[in-house]
């Protein structure tokens, strides 16, 4: 038996035909992605990938730091001076709020719609059935 589906992951779409899961990230396709490694491999060498990997996991984990230390400091100078920073969490709860209403909206929609097209495959077929 062969499974074909769709898998929305974010930014990412996945699909799974017959036992073989192929990715397009960010519209790009297998073939693409084979094609850039084999270009990657080509320059650098094998035996480089890994350290460049690396650093490159080290440059990303530096600058997520860096970010969390700019937040930091500014909440402490935020605090020292008196200010208040309560409305950036009432505006994250505002905002989650709003995208959780127009989620659950739209997927309510979308299953009204599914509903009415299925009806309506259901009383044009309903004559055509097999038995």
């Amino acid at each position: 038996m062969h499974f074909a589906g769709l898998f929305l992951l974010g930014s990412e779409t996945s699909y799974y035909i017959c036992g073989m899961i192929m990715t397009h990230f960010l519209f790009i396709s297998g073939a693409e992605i084979f094609f850039i490694m084999f270009i990657v491999v080509m320059v650098f060498g094998a035996d480089k990938i890994p350290d460049i990997a690396r650093g490159l996991g080290k440059g990303m984990r530096q600058l997520k730091d860096a970010t969390e230390d700019i937040k930091k400091e500014i909440q402490k100078s935020a605090d020292k001076q008196g200010i208040d920073t309560s409305f950036v969490t009432d505006l994250k709860k505002d905002f989650d709020s709003v995208k959780e209403n127009i989620s659950s909206g739209i997927t309510k929609d979308l299953t009204k719609e599914i509903d009415q097209v299925k009806k309506s495959v259901d009383d044009v077929t309903g004559t055509i059935k097999r038995s």
